[in-house]
């Protein structure tokens, strides 16, 4: 009997020793910061009893999969880069609840994989698409084509506060919620539409803006890839084979991970800046100060009127062909980090620093001592 308990013994802490053998143990004082990862939400559209366009009989919503598949496969070998996807199998999913994902997901980028379809068989070539109001009768079509999915979902009108893929006036509403991100979005297209040009030699549709329903909802820059036009019979057949389908996604992969490192190097980490090299607010000049840079686009905003997540005070100032949008004011570089944070958790996951000297903004890099 006691051998017996001796034995139950042994294993118990040979057990216990197995366990923590596996996982390095940490004492409770110490803290390990990870660098927060990139996060791209891979939205393939279409899926389940919504086929897409079949043109030359093709499925969209297959194609469209395996390109997001392929996607997320090459960017998953990028250490700071996560992957989420909105499906990973042939299954309907409702635009909300694809959006839902991408903000719950505190996503970085948001791309949503199509294939195009037109009356006429002639025309070809892959394009991307922003959210914003469409110029032309054409891109209209495409969105409408796209949005016409929520009539699969039994309770779109709830979902979509009665919003009507046909009538042209209902996309008005939709383009508000993404101005803030339509610089980041803008940027991240043109991105991928030059690896298209420059990587496979695909003809350049550009970048087009049109109102899609699964962009609207999405709190952070978004993306929506026609890949090529299915009703095209070179294009259709190209896009449906592994070939097709592994170049497009080896090509919108490269163009996410340049449109990363574009980003990363454009915004200075202040924080972890601060902390390596100790640096200070230089206080000699006390007409800088800095903000915190949430937003830029094309259109105007009132800040009186318009909600930025209930940030405020917001100020607005037209720098070239776009309007830059800043939160906070201060002298302080240390409270100007804190209400950085306060506006990445409200949302605004690109915001960064900027210092001014009176009206005009200067280097964040002059203003620190060295």
């Amino acid at each position: 009997m006691l051998l017996k308990s001796r034995l139950k013994l042994f294993l118990a802490l040979f057990s216990s020793l197995t366990l923590f053998a596996e996982r390095p143990i940490i004492h409770s004082k110490f803290k390990i910061n990870y660098p927060k990862p990139f996060v791209v939400v891979l939205d393939a559209g279409h899926g389940g009893h919504d086929s897409g366009n079949r043109g030359n009989g093709y499925f969209e919503k297959n194609i469209a999969l395996n390109i997001a598949l392929g996607i997320g496969k090459i960017l998953q070998k990028n250490q700071g880069i996560k992957v989420i996807y909105t499906r990973k199998t042939d299954v309907f999913v409702k635009l909300v609840d694809r959006a839902n994902i991408a903000n719950e997901a505190d996503a970085d980028l948001f791309v949503s994989i199509h294939c195009d379809a037109f009356k006429s068989s002639a025309v070809f070539g892959a394009g991307t698409f922003v959210l914003g109001l469409h110029a032309n009768q054409r891109n209209f079509e495409v969105a409408k084509r796209e949005n016409s999915v929520i009539f699969y979902e039994e309770d779109y009108e709830k979902n979509y506060e009665g919003f009507d893929p046909n009538n042209p006036e209902s996309v008005i509403s939709l383009t508000l919620m993404q101005e803030a991100y339509s610089n980041q979005s803008i940027e991240a297209a043109d991105a991928i539409q030059k690896s298209f040009i420059s990587s496979l030699g695909r003809k350049n549709r550009t970048v087009k803006q049109a109102g899609f329903v699964v962009l609207k909802y999405t709190y952070m820059p978004s993306v929506l890839v026609e890949a090529g036009f299915l009703t095209n019979k070179k294009e259709g057949a190209y896009l449906n084979s592994k070939k097709g389908q592994n170049d497009m996604a080896k090509s919108i992969a490269k163009a996410i991970v340049n449109y990363k490192n574009d980003i990363e190097k454009s915004t200075i980490d202040v924080e972890t800046f601060n902390q390596e090299k100790n640096l200070t607010y230089n206080k000699s000049n006390q007409e800088i100060f800095f903000r915190v840079q949430i937003a830029a686009s094309k259109n105007s905003l009132d800040p009186n009127s318009y909600n930025f997540n209930g940030l405020e005070p917001i100020h607005k100032l037209k720098d070239g062909g776009y309007f830059k949008y800043y939160f906070s004011k201060s002298k302080s570089y240390k409270q100007i980090q804190k209400e950085k944070r306060k506006a990445k958790k409200k949302g605004f996951k690109s915001a960064f620093i900027v210092a001014f000297k009176g009206d005009k903004q200067i280097k964040l890099s002059d203003v620190l001592d060295k």
